[in-house]
């Protein structure tokens, strides 16, 4: 077996915008080197400042050195058919894969972290960075943040692994089929293989525990480790992988469950690294009052955490289009209803719809009763049901809520409890917040599963 120890310099931290300006390549064959091969490489992009003062690779010294094109077959022939090594091998490996790929060579190599091997054979370090561990174990590091002194450094310690018996899990890391070295450098394997084959959310942490993602799955070991199947080369994902140190759950009955948990949970965190559901999405209540002459006033206006709306909608047009709906069916008064707002005659009043309450030529009594008969038509079209479905356990069921049209909350009952007791029901729950996600979520799982569907006419 030929190991082919690799470190390259870059102008940036991801491949797909970025440059290599120094390939090193150390063949080894698990005894001694065999071959060396270190070039300086043209870029065709500027050298950040900062990585100039970093590595000491200036425009000048780059000048005349050859595109990675030009020496990308010799690359390619040092690197195939060896298992590849690195310290932080996804680093080195996206960049190699990535502009080889772009000069017309596929790289399809067994890969070996030295990070992740170091912390199998010398466990307990504070850190595994290449510099603070040589520092540890006694390796003389020269020419650091050079492509060929960090390379050569790589080979001391992978030399030292070798004599403190790291053959045995470099053959469990390369043979056919294993999946480790595609795990995050920080992330331990243990805590993937700990993951349950059941429905559930996942978090990534970052290394002081800061939620970096939110995810939910039908399998959650299998879903965690599709995160890690490529190594894709751009930014975001390139520090998504780099960044990740732990990993935690919390397990679901069904994956419905887990779909709404996630939705509740990207709220509450906001996760720097999902997109999905973090879109301001305003909504908007009708809400009944009563003003000083007593009459009741529908009007549509943002939600408020200190007033409960009666219905909920996601857009302000939709709000207005069921207050139309209400105030026709119902005869109420445009200007009682917020709808006109001018100081011009009732719109009401010149379509017969409205039979005075602007003008207090109707009475209270009378106007509110109209009112009260169109709350009354909502609460009995708006949809209390529970979604039950079999529990994490043989002794349970689990139970989403929905009342009068709102998400209320989900949980878990004991098989013997009456799911038409609403008020013990409510008991076994635990409430979340609401969005429309969520309830279309609900909806279409019972559209497509009705048999799961319990309904009741909700109590006032």
């Amino acid at each position: 077996m030929i190991y082919a120890i690799v470190d390259i310099e870059t102008t940036g931290g991801y491949a797909a915008n970025n440059d290599i300006t120094e390939v090193a390549i150390v063949l080894h064959d698990g005894e001694k080197v065999v071959d060396r091969f270190e070039s300086l490489i043209r870029p065709q992009r500027p050298i950040p400042h900062y990585i100039q003062v970093l590595t000491g690779i200036t425009p000048d010294m780059v000048e005349d050195a050859p595109r990675f094109e030009d020496i990308a077959p010799q690359i390619h022939a040092l690197l195939e058919g060896n298992v590849f090594i690195a310290h932080n091998v996804n680093f080195d490996y996206s960049f190699l894969k990535h502009h080889l790929s772009q000069a017309g060579y596929e790289l399809s190599n067994n890969k070996l972290c030295t990070v992740r091997l170091s912390r199998k054979v010398f466990p307990g370090h504070r850190s595994y960075s290449l510099g603070n561990l040589c520092q540890s174990l006694g390796i003389a590091m020269e020419n650091r943040h050079r492509a060929m002194g960090d390379a050569a450094a790589t080979v001391r310690l992978f030399e030292l692994l070798l004599q403190n018996g790291a053959i045995d899990h470099i053959q469990q890391y390369v043979k056919k089929g294993a999946k480790e070295q595609s795990l995050p450098p920080h992330l331990p394997k243990e805590q993937v293989e700990s993951l349950p084959y059941t429905p559930g959310v996942y978090y990534f942490h970052d290394q002081k525990g800061k939620v970096l993602y939110v995810g939910k799955a039908k399998n959650l070991r299998y879903r965690v480790r599709s995160h890690f199947t490529h190594n894709g080369a751009g930014r975001q994902r390139q520090e998504f992988l780099r960044n990740i140190h732990s990993i935690t759950f919390q397990t679901c009955a069904t994956e419905l469950m887990a779909f709404i948990l996630e939705s509740v949970e990207i709220k509450r965190l906001w996760p720097p690294h999902n997109s999905s559901q973090k879109r301001f999405t305003p909504s908007f209540g009708l809400y009944v009052y009563e003003d000083r002459n007593g009459y009741q006033r529908l009007a549509i206006d943002k939600i408020k955490k200190s007033l409960t709306p009666i219905y909920t909608f996601n857009l302000l047009l939709e709000g207005h289009r069921m207050l139309r709906k209400l105030m026709e069916t119902y005869e109420l008064c445009p200007k009682l209803c917020n709808m006109q707002k001018d100081h011009v005659d009732c719109t009401g009043m010149e379509e017969g719809t409205c039979h005075g309450a602007c003008q207090r030529t109707e009475s209270a009594v009378h106007y509110n009763f109209r009112v009260n008969q169109a709350l009354d038509f909502l609460d009995e079209n708006l949809p209390t049901f529970a979604v039950v479905d079999e529990g994490q356990e043989s002794i349970e069921q689990s139970c989403i809520l929905i009342e009068k049209g709102r998400f209320y909350g989900m949980g878990y009952l004991p098989q013997d409890c009456s799911v038409h007791d609403m008020d013990s029901l409510k008991g076994y729950l635990t409430r979340y917040p609401e969005n429309d996600y969520i309830r279309g979520l609900v909806y279409q799982h019972i559209e497509k599963y009705p048999h799961k569907k319990v309904t009741w006419k909700a109590q006032a």
